[in-house]
């Protein structure tokens, strides 16, 4: 994600919702405390796993509160909170599916705790056990602890409900879109676009977009047709990040993306790029180059050329200002509030800034 784009979070709203994530973190190392120092320890490994994100799941809750009229500051930091905390217990699980032991250039949970196994002289097999087992249990705690959260936010009982019937919805389409990702990953042969677009949809945009700002809307007191307007916002717009985000994994520049830009190859990841070239005739030339785990930079080079050449970059950026020309239109509707629209039109230009 471009730090300097999407709805940069305000200092005054970062700090909120640092704040309770810093409360909610310094409870639970107490509580902890009596389990044991090792229990303490893995708090304050999540903990540090919160820590270096953008926060972008609570800029769209606290958008939408904020353009919606709402004042009640700390229950929409404490709601954003509960979004971060959510994204944490998915990115830590989805790190455990895909046997990733690093995220943004250092161990993640599954990598911190491998790293002490191995220190501890244990085999490289028992290490790596090790290092998963702590994940899950760390990924479970930040999810259950997201519902507590808002549980805990302070709003009438009616709202509450409405909140977490939002959360649980993100929480339901992200494990399905999951489920389809490690399917997709065992056939043979590439998906079709609209079947990558579900994929993406489900595992990434209803929890990152879609929700977050109904939950905010929610929060505000917003119309029924207003939340259902947000939801449709977050789709669009949520499949065109998803899109361009696949597309500078493979174009894109380390600096950018916080990752090597060869990857996504070598991994032989299904993204609507890939989709795309795997029906041109230029494919066959590259085909079994993708996916190869020993994939070079040159190897790489030649695979993006082609990704060029038949089409497939194109494509997918004109996929992806489509979708976010979606959104944009969503937020024309007539009972969208004018402040609405001036504080999510600036997240659809800066996914079409991606691409431009």
């Amino acid at each position: 994600m471009d730090a300097s784009g999407l709805l940069a979070l305000s200092e005054e709203r970062q700090v909120q919702v640092d704040a309770v994530l810093a409360r909610f973190f310094s409870l639970a190392k107490n509580r902890a405390a009596a389990f044991g120092p090792q229990y303490v320890t893995l708090w304050e490994t999540l903990e540090q796993n919160t820590i270096g994100g953008k926060r972008f799941r609570p800029r769209m809750v606290m958008a939408a509160y904020q353009a919606l009229g709402g004042t009640d500051a700390e229950a929409a930091a404490n709601i954003g909170a509960a979004f971060e905390l959510l994204h944490t217990a998915l990115i830590v699980h989805d790190d455990v599916i895909d046997h990733d032991f690093v995220r943004r250039g250092v161990p993640n949970i599954s990598g911190t705790y491998r790293d002490l196994a191995v220190s501890k002289g244990r085999s490289d097999r028992i290490a790596e056990h090790s290092g998963i087992s702590a994940a899950v249990i760390a990924g479970d705690l930040a999810l259950f602890n997201s519902y507590r959260l808002i549980d805990r936010s302070g709003v009438s009982d009616i709202t509450r409900a409405r909140l977490i019937e939002v959360m649980d919805e993100a929480l339901f389409a992200s494990a399905a879109g999951e489920l389809i990702d490690v399917d997709f990953s065992i056939q043979a042969e590439v998906p079709r676009v609209d079947d990558i677009l579900t994929m993406e949809r489900l595992k990434t945009a209803v929890y990152s977009f879609e929700c977050p700002l109904q939950a905010g809307a929610i929060l505000a007191g917003a119309s029924e047709e207003v939340v259902a307007t947000l939801g449709d916002f977050g789709r669009e717009i949520g499949i065109a990040y998803q899109i361009v985000d696949d597309l500078l994994g493979v174009f894109g520049t380390e600096a950018e993306t916080g990752k090597t830009t060869v990857g996504d190859l070598r991994e032989g990841k299904r993204t609507v790029l890939i989709a795309y070239a795997t029906s041109t005739r230029e494919w066959a030339q590259v085909e079994h180059l993708f996916g190869c785990e020993e994939l070079s930079d040159e190897d790489a080079a030649r695979l993006r050329e082609v990704l060029v050449a038949c089409g497939a970059r194109s494509f997918t950026e004109g996929l992806a200002r489509y979708y976010a020309n979606r959104a944009l239109a969503r937020l024309a509707e007539p009972h969208v509030p004018p402040a609405l629209r001036v504080e999510l039109h600036p997240v659809a230009d800066a996914v079409l800034g991606r691409v431009r």
